[in-house]
């Protein structure tokens, strides 16, 4: 049989030269995948145009004939590696957290068929500064399209505000978004400046299936005076209040109510005098005392002076303002419904004060004073008598006229505003008499500057028993009413 002479050896080596590329480039393939996985761990040290370098590689034979891969970058790719020099005068700011929210919500309420008033704080600088705005939307819960409306702001502070101002935000629509009562929400959105991308939405207000109803926002309203007090804070006498709540109960009469607000003042011995008269409907009393998170003016007053007018806009013919260190008095032997009557023209009117001392009492010799047993307007009975001086007034207003108010009247409202009313009401102002728990007589004057006008640190005082007329009256409405 014939045999096959072997193959040359020149044979051999071309099948060593033909396996040797193949895992040569499955050596390369290997290579490449595991640069690619290894990836996302290099990122500070190979950019992508280098990756697709990498990938790509460079194919070469030696002198061997053996085929290499090079995984080398280039020149390009390798300056892109370099970071690029750091400018020492280019400065970067960074921010942390931040000192003022945008919106601060305390209230809203609907203020009649077609409006609403959304009460809060916001950044002052922001309203400063800047031009923020707002936006209304209400979302019925029929499944019908939203409807907006644009929104008014005011800042009824009068700048006194501090990190945080008040701000009033008004949504008008062109009609009743809830006509068919059938409920739904007000929304909200409050942008941070001009441009309309950037702002928050929040719901406001909710209303639910039937709870419209349309008489709530007409008269005949619940009462006939509606009080609404200012922040009460600091170390409030309970005995000072205590006179106070009598006096203005008998002076508003049967159909009035009053609205306090805590922030840090309501003791429990001032809470205990307040008590009975909100067992017997006369006396709301709301805590505000997580008002003090938001640096506002004055225990953030304006804030609650704002929200309490819209809170019961619609609840009473006339809103009074003033603090409870004041009384209001008629001279004259007017009545309160005559003077309303014919203010009545008027959305609001102003209410010149009385100061008086909260330091002199009298020194009558002929007549053993105990004073411990008397009240306070009972006793201070020197009426500081300087005139042409500014002295802040006090006043009420028709809130249904009013969109935004302040603490000594408001500039927004529909309607005229009436000063000249010394003649037929006014306010004995007691001032700093209120957080005195010890013998408020501290300073003894003779009997006879009832007659004199008598000199205390160059302020000219004179005799002023008005007020000490209607304690006897005072006292024994207070027995047979409240406390029978």
């Amino acid at each position: 049989m014939r045999k096959e002479p072997p193959p040359p050896a020149v044979g051999k080596m071309f099948l060593c030269f033909e396996s040797k590329p193949f895992f040569a480039t499955l050596l390369a393939i290997t290579l490449v995948m595991l640069v690619w996985n290894l990836q996302p761990y290099y990122e500070n040290i190979m950019s992508a145009s280098s990756r697709c370098s990498a990938a790509a590689g460079v194919v070469s034979i030696d002198s061997a004939g053996i085929k290499s891969v090079s995984l080398g970058l280039t020149a390009a790719s390798e300056k892109r590696l370099v970071s690029p020099p750091v400018d020492p005068n280019k400065r970067t700011l960074r921010a942390y957290g931040s000192a003022a929210a945008l919106f601060v919500q305390m209230g809203a309420y609907r203020g009649g068929p077609s409006t609403f008033a959304v009460v809060g704080l916001a950044s002052k600088p922001i309203h400063v500064f800047g031009k923020p705005w707002f936006k209304c939307e209400w979302f019925p819960n029929n499944g019908n399209s939203s409807i907006r409306a644009k929104a008014y702001k005011m800042l009824p502070d009068w700048g006194y505000g501090r990190v945080y101002t008040v701000v009033v935000v008004n949504c008008t629509f062109p009609e009743n978004p809830n006509a068919d009562n059938g409920g739904g929400k007000l929304m909200l959105n409050a942008y941070y400046g001009e441009s309309p991308r950037r702002f928050e939405k929040f719901t406001v207000l909710e209303e639910a299936p039937g709870a419209y109803d349309e008489s709530n926002y007409r008269p005949p309203y619940k009462y006939e005076y509606l009080y609404c007090g200012s922040s009460l804070y600091g170390n409030l006498s309970a005995a000072r209040m205590r006179e106070w709540m009598a006096y203005h109960t008998w002076f508003f009469g049967p159909s009035s109510h009053f609205v306090f607000h805590d922030a840090g003042g309501v003791s429990p011995e001032v809470r205990a005098v307040l008590e009975p008269w909100r067992r017997a409907g006369r006396v709301t009393l709301q805590d505000i005392r997580a008002q003090a998170e938001y640096d506002g003016y004055y225990y953030n007053q304006f804030l609650v002076v704002n929200d309490c007018l819209h809170r019961y806009r619609h609840a009473a013919n006339w809103t009074f303002y003033f603090d409870v260190d004041e009384y209001i008095y008629l001279p004259d032997g007017n009545t309160l419904e005559s003077v309303l009557r014919d203010f009545s023209n008027n959305t609001q009117f102003t209410i010149e004060q009385n100061g008086m001392s909260s330091i002199l009492c009298v020194n009558d010799s002929n007549h053993e004073q105990d004073y411990s047993r008397q009240w306070g307007f009972e006793k201070l009975v020197f009426r500081d008598s300087r005139t042409r001086i500014r002295r802040d007034r006090k006043y009420a207003i028709q809130a249904k006229n009013a969109y935004a108010t302040g603490v000594h009247m408001s500039e927004n409202v529909i309607g005229g505003t009436l000063h000249a009313t010394e003649t037929r009401i006014r306010y004995y102002h007691y001032h700093n008499s209120i957080t005195v728990h010890e013998e408020l007589c501290r300073q003894l004057v003779s009997i006879d500057a009832l007659n004199v006008t008598t000199w205390i640190d160059k302020v000219p005082f004179v005799y002023d028993d008005n007020m000490k007329k209607l304690a006897p009256v005072i006292k024994q409405f207070e027995k047979t009413g409240i406390r029978r």
